[in-house]
């Protein structure tokens, strides 16, 4: 417990609030455009996950179907190409030192959930 909450303090100063940050300003305007409400609220939720994920993992949701894969297509277009590359190049600063390399790696294991967020759950560990 201790060494989870030591790892995302140390993930929300190098990292996470600007993650997070980004996936709040993508779920503000996926509410403005009204249609996109779906898509921000999901942004919402992955944003609260890059604030603070280590002691949580990401899952399929059983009951997701082909509207979640369509969802997330839209959502590519929209933000999620954006928030991807923001993971990559943190990812990349962050591997550049020694102590860097697990919050880089746990940034490059985001980018697939930022690209897709529709049909998957966060729980904890």
């Amino acid at each position: 417990m201790a060494m989870k909450t030591l790892l995302n303090i140390i993930w929300l100063v190098l990292s996470g609030f600007w993650l997070f940050l980004g996936y709040l300003l993508a779920g503000i305007i996926c509410c403005i455009l009204i249609v996109t409400i779906p898509w921000g609220i999901a942004s919402f939720r992955i944003g609260l996950y890059a604030l603070w994920p280590f002691g949580k993992t990401v899952v399929n949701k059983p009951t997701s179907g082909v509207w979640s894969f369509l969802g997330n297509v839209v959502w590519v277009i929209v933000a999620g190409i954006w928030l991807a590359i923001g993971h990559i190049l943190s990812g990349i600063a962050l591997c550049i030192t020694i102590i860097g390399i697990p919050f880089g790696i746990a940034n490059f294991k985001m980018v697939p959930v930022s690209l897709a967020p529709l049909g998957k759950e966060i729980v904890d560990i």
